[in-house]
């Protein structure tokens, strides 16, 4: 990992880094408050991390804990976790803080939830179809006034419209300069492709603002395999460049990562100053027997500085009728490492580390 890898313009990562410092120096401070404090030499990270939970998302909070949310293998809800390490996470009590309607609107396909701080408050972004019409998936915004998101209520603030009424999901949100923007993948009327990537300012955390610019869309092999996919953006900062990883092609064991870059300097919304990575840069492994790995995100270590990829993966290539219907895509996370040319360093997808008694997964068909 570079020496420069912590960029002075980053401050959610400063925030972080603030805040494990001060909870270190209160912790030595306050014997009965030792528990509470970061680990400086994390452990070993358990994998999987948690079992039949796809689409992961972890944020890091300045309070110290790590929220997690994903995708549920019945798509009926929306679950919450919390720890204060990311192995605690694997054990950690488990919310169900929204569930489907059961006719209408956010009625089916509850996938993909991202839980972000913004303003003040929490949001819930995540994608669903009406009950009636269970392929017309959008994207969704669920807000809480209260602190601890595990508390209050969470409002349904309805619909992210976008540009045009097409299948469309995994939307997240990040702040660059002071402007927040919003990627997500759409399909766009009239092209060949399932979905592309796209990008947006907002005007405040359900309401876009602005032209919709495309940032990429399948174009290579290996975006194109059982489908022409690019979906699930997550983007992180550093080396003085944005990095935006996405996945691509079917859910099966040809998921897998590509990415894009952009200069730090450069306007993001416009499409030139984006470029792809002619090849993935994360892919399932025969010798560590993780398929699929796609659809992540990134945090920090405990120690406020060591960067983290989230994403989720099966143990197994052979899946029993569709993908969607499989529910072993398992969180898993590993340490992100950084190359010589400040580009992310992804590497394989590790082995296995969870007792084997524990790591069977339970096979269920189509």
């Amino acid at each position: 990992m570079s020496r420069d890898n912590h960029q002075p313009d980053d401050p959610h990562r400063r925030l972080l880094l603030k805040g494990a410092l001060a909870a270190g120096a209160l912790a030595a401070a306050t014997p009965g408050l030792a528990h509470a404090a970061p680990t400086p030499k994390a452990a070993p990270y358990v994998n999987p991390l948690v079992r039949n939970r796809a689409d992961p998302h972890i944020h890091r909070h300045a309070d110290g804990f790590y929220y997690f949310t994903a995708t549920a293998p019945e798509y009926d809800r929306i679950i919450l976790r919390r720890s204060r390490t990311l192995n605690g996470l694997a054990t950690a009590a488990e919310s169900v803080i929204w569930t489907k309607h059961a006719t209408g609107p956010m009625g089916a396909h509850i996938w993909a939830p991202e839980i972000h701080r913004i303003g003040g408050k929490w949001y819930i972004y995540f994608a669903s179809a009406p009950a009636e019409s269970v392929w017309d998936i959008r994207i969704w915004v669920l807000e809480n006034a209260h602190s601890d998101p595990f508390q209050g209520t969470w409002t349904e603030r309805g619909q992210l419209r976008t540009a045009w009424e097409t299948f469309s999901l995994d939307a997240t949100t990040f702040t660059h300069r002071g402007t927040r923007y919003l990627a997500w993948a759409q399909h766009e009327p009239g092209l060949d492709n399932n979905t592309a990537l796209w990008l947006s300012r907002m005007a405040n955390p359900w309401t876009l603002t602005g032209p919709q610019i495309r940032l990429s869309t399948p174009e290579y092999d290996w975006e194109c395999v059982g489908y022409k996919v690019n979906e699930g953006p997550s983007v992180i900062a550093r080396n003085g460049r944005l990095f935006m990883s996405y996945s691509a092609a079917a859910t099966d064991r040809h998921y897998c990562m590509g990415l894009l870059t952009a200069d730090a300097d450069s306007d993001l919304m416009e499409p030139a100053s984006w470029s792809k990575f002619p090849t993935p840069v994360f892919t399932g492994n025969d010798t560590t027997k993780q398929y699929g790995p796609g659809h992540n995100c990134f945090t920090v270590a405990e120690d406020g500085r060591s960067d983290v990829l989230v994403y989720h993966a099966r143990q197994y290539k052979e899946i029993v009728g569709d993908p969607l219907n499989d529910p072993n895509r398992h969180t898993r996370v590993q340490k992100l490492g950084w190359k010589p040319d400040g580009t992310p360093d992804f590497g394989i997808p590790v082995a296995d580390t969870a007792t084997a008694a524990s790591a069977d997964p339970v096979k269920e068909s189509a």
